[in-house]
C-alpha cells in the first residue's frame, strides 16, 4: 500500500460495509425490551467484538486461504462478488442474505444478548467485512500497513459503539428516510470497491483480459 490514497480507501471500505447507521434499525428493535444500562453494554459487547473478528481475519485469514489451498486472486473475486450482493441490497435501502437472514435475526430476539449474534456478527463484521480485511491485510506491504489496517479496524468498532450508543437520537433526527438515503449512499460506495476487488482479482487470474489491479 504505501500511499495515503490506499490508506483513505481501507477506511472508507471498512466504514461502508459496517454501515454503522443501517444498523440502528435492527439494533432498536432487538433492543426495545432491554434498559439503558442494557443497552450501553450491548453496544459495547457489538464493537468489541467486530474489533476482535476483524483483527482475527486481518491476522489469520491468509493462513487460512493457504491452508485450504485458496488463492488470493481467487479470493478476491469471491468476495468481490459477495460484497457486490452486498451493495445491490444497501442500494435498495435492505440487507441482503449476504449480511443475514430474517431467522437468524427471529432467532436472535428470545436471547439475553444479541450483541455478538446478530448485530456484530454477521450484521456488521460479517463476511464481507472479513473479506475485504483479508484482501487488504494481503496488500500490506510493511508493518506501518499492518498497523493501519488495525487501527481502520478499531476506528470501525468505535463507529458502531458511537451509532448504537447514540442509535435513539440518530433515529430520530434521521428516520426511517434518512437511514435509507444513507443506506443507498455507502450501497454505491460498497459496489465500487466490489467491482475494484473482482477486477483485481481477474487481472491476476486471467492475465490476458489486460485488466489492472
Amino acid at each position: 500500500m504505501q500511499s495515503w490514497n490506499a490508506y483513505a480507501k481501507i477506511v472508507t471500505a471498512l466504514f461502508v460495509i459496517a454501515n454503522p447507521v443501517g444498523v440502528i434499525p435492527t439494533f432498536i428493535s432487538l433492543t426495545g425490551g432491554y434498559s439503558p444500562t442494557e443497552k450501553r453494554r450491548t453496544s459495547q459487547v457489538t464493537a468489541g467484538t467486530v474489533f476482535i473478528v476483524l483483527v482475527a481475519a486481518a491476522v489469520l485469514g491468509e493462513r487460512l486461504l493457504h491452508f485450504f489451498g485458496i488463492s488470493i486472486a481467487s479470493f478476491r473475486v469471491g468476495g468481490g462478488i459477495l460484497i457486490l450482493l452486498m451493495a445491490i441490497g444497501m442500494l435498495g435501502a435492505k440487507p441482503s442474505s449476504a449480511h443475514y437472514t430474517p431467522d437468524e435475526t427471529e432467532a436472535a430476539t428470545g436471547k439475553e444478548s444479541v450483541a455478538v449474534v446478530p448485530l456484530a456478527i454477521p450484521l456488521v463484521a460479517g463476511p464481507g467485512a472479513m473479506s475485504t480485511v483479508i484482501i487488504y491485510a494481503n496488500h500490506a506491504a510493511t508493518w506501518f500497513d499492518t498497523a493501519f489496517l488495525l487501527l481502520a479496524s478499531l476506528f470501525v468498532a468505535l463507529s458502531v459503539w458511537v451509532a448504537l450508543r447514540l442509535a435513539d437520537p440518530i433515529s430520530t433526527v434521521l428516520g426511517g428516510t434518512g437511514i435509507k438515503i444513507v443506506t443507498r449512499l455507502m450501497g454505491l460506495i460498497l459496489a465500487a470497491v466490489a467491482v475494484e476487488f473482482i477486477a483485481e482479482g481477474s487481472a491476476q487470474l486471467l492475465p490476458g483480459l489486460g485488466l489492472k489491479g
